[in-house]
């Protein structure tokens, strides 16, 4: 998911650099395994102190002590690199073992994976979060395996939102009462509204589910120029763009981080985001309240349409022939203390039933707990559909214009849709 709904990417710290992780810290051969797997993951830190190395110099090193036979070694590539870096290994015979990161439904639609009932006993299998499974399967087989995972909440700034004598949004209405008079009271960014290509699929499919669309109709084919959607963006220009209550920064330039730096530095009134930004901003001493998504008033505010929910996959190619000893690794990996360890560290959200459930110690607080809550019953991007990377760049590029001062969102919707509707056709 490129770089969505987790840390940014540590390019510094990582780009294209082979860190050999075995039971020994060593190389392989240092290790005395027969077989070595090598697993190209993202790095989810931003520097050396939260670089993902951490974990997998532990995990790696406990389970080759358990498993002497098997070493592993780990390459970590920034978000902004990874897809492309493991596309290009794959395609030219150098494929990793696993892989962790964004997308895998073009590898699975190629045959190059292994499927999880390939490498997984049934009752790990079972475990993933019924959301998470269903978008990690194609069809009725699952090749993603979710690894970690956010939903989206609408936080608000509760020393603004006192000031400006406003409550908690439960409609479109209320969120548009509420941003005005977070304006009146001089509020740089009354609601930040980040179209920028960075993530703006994330931002216009919270919005769209708001309002009764989305993404994809209940057939699961893609319906972005849907009346629903089209009614949503015309709102949104109408009631928040034009009346000046999204900030001095364009939407379409409005990149997801630079609305998270802003809120943190306590200039923004409301906006969407995920647990580490709870937590970075509540270190900062802004004080955050988070509810869900407000409904538009056609809906009404006793309607409750699911949160967006994101998830990275973990992913294992069949090209080397190492299905059980992946099997093996992987097996060890997915335990919840693992698991767990590796979500707490980035606060994020494990993907499987008994970690959450467990929190293997108590790592989720009560905040993480609310979108826990909201993951349970969230929908996630169409990414089983090999036509998604296409599609999600598409909108990412484009979504922006809806809003624009000269901008049509009818126009704009129907010609992301005509793009989407190729691409699918490709696959």
């Amino acid at each position: 998911m490129q770089r969505r709904i987790f840390s940014a990417a540590a390019g510094a710290v990582a780009l294209g650099m082979l860190i050999p992780l075995s039971g020994c810290g060593g190389s392989a051969d240092d290790a005395g395994g027969s077989a070595t797997l090598r697993l190209v993951a993202a790095e989810y830190g931003d520097g050396p102190a939260t670089s993902s190395k951490a974990f997998w110099d532990k995990v790696s090193k406990d389970f080759t002590a358990a498993n002497p036979d098997i070493a592993v070694e780990v390459r970590l590539l920034p978000w902004a690199d990874i897809d492309r870096e493991v596309s290009a290994m794959v395609r030219s015979g150098k494929a990793p073992d696993m892989a962790l990161m964004g997308s895998y439904s073009d590898f699975a639609a190629q045959d190059k994976l292994y499927s999880a009932e390939e490498l997984l006993p049934v009752t790990a299998e079972a475990n993933f979060l019924q959301p998470l499974a269903e978008a990690g399967s194609v069809g009725n087989t699952l090749y993603g395996l979710p690894f970690v995972a956010s939903s989206r909440l609408l936080f608000y700034n509760e020393t603004l939102f006192s000031k400006a004598g406003v409550g908690e949004p439960k409609t479109w209405a209320d969120l548009k009462a509420a941003a005005k008079a977070l304006k009146d009271k001089g509020v740089k960014y009354p609601y930040a509204l980040p179209l920028g290509p960075e993530e703006a699929h994330a931002e216009a499919m919270i919005w769209e589910l708001s309002n009764g669309g989305g993404y994809a109709d209940s057939s699961g084919n893609y319906s972005l120029a849907s009346d629903q959607n089209i009614e949503t963006f015309q709102w949104i220009k109408a009631n928040l763009v034009s009346p000046g209550l999204t900030g001095p920064v364009p939407p379409a330039q409005l990149n997801r981080a630079d609305a998270f730096a802003a809120f943190v530095r306590g200039e923004v009134g409301m906006l969407n985001g995920y647990p580490s930004l709870l937590h970075e901003a509540r270190a900062k001493g802004v004080s955050v309240g988070t509810v869900p998504m407000p409904v538009s008033d056609s809906l009404g505010a006793g309607e409750t349409p699911p949160a967006v929910g994101v998830a990275d996959w973990m992913m294992a190619f069949k090209q080397n022939g190492k299905r059980a000893e992946i099997g093996r690794f992987l097996d060890f990996v997915y335990q919840d203390e693992n698991l767990s360890d590796f979500a707490n560290r980035y606060h994020l959200l494990p993907s499987t039933v008994s970690a959450s459930r467990t929190l293997a110690g108590g790592g989720l607080d009560k905040n993480d707990l609310f979108f826990l809550t909201a993951l349970r019953g969230a929908q996630l991007y169409p990414v089983n559909d090999p036509s998604w990377v296409t599609v999600s760049d598409t909108v990412k590029r484009n979504i922006g214009r809806a809003v624009a001062p000269n901008g049509d969102p009818k126009a704009v919707l129907e010609e992301i849709a005509a793009t989407a509707n190729k691409a699918a056709k490709k696959h």
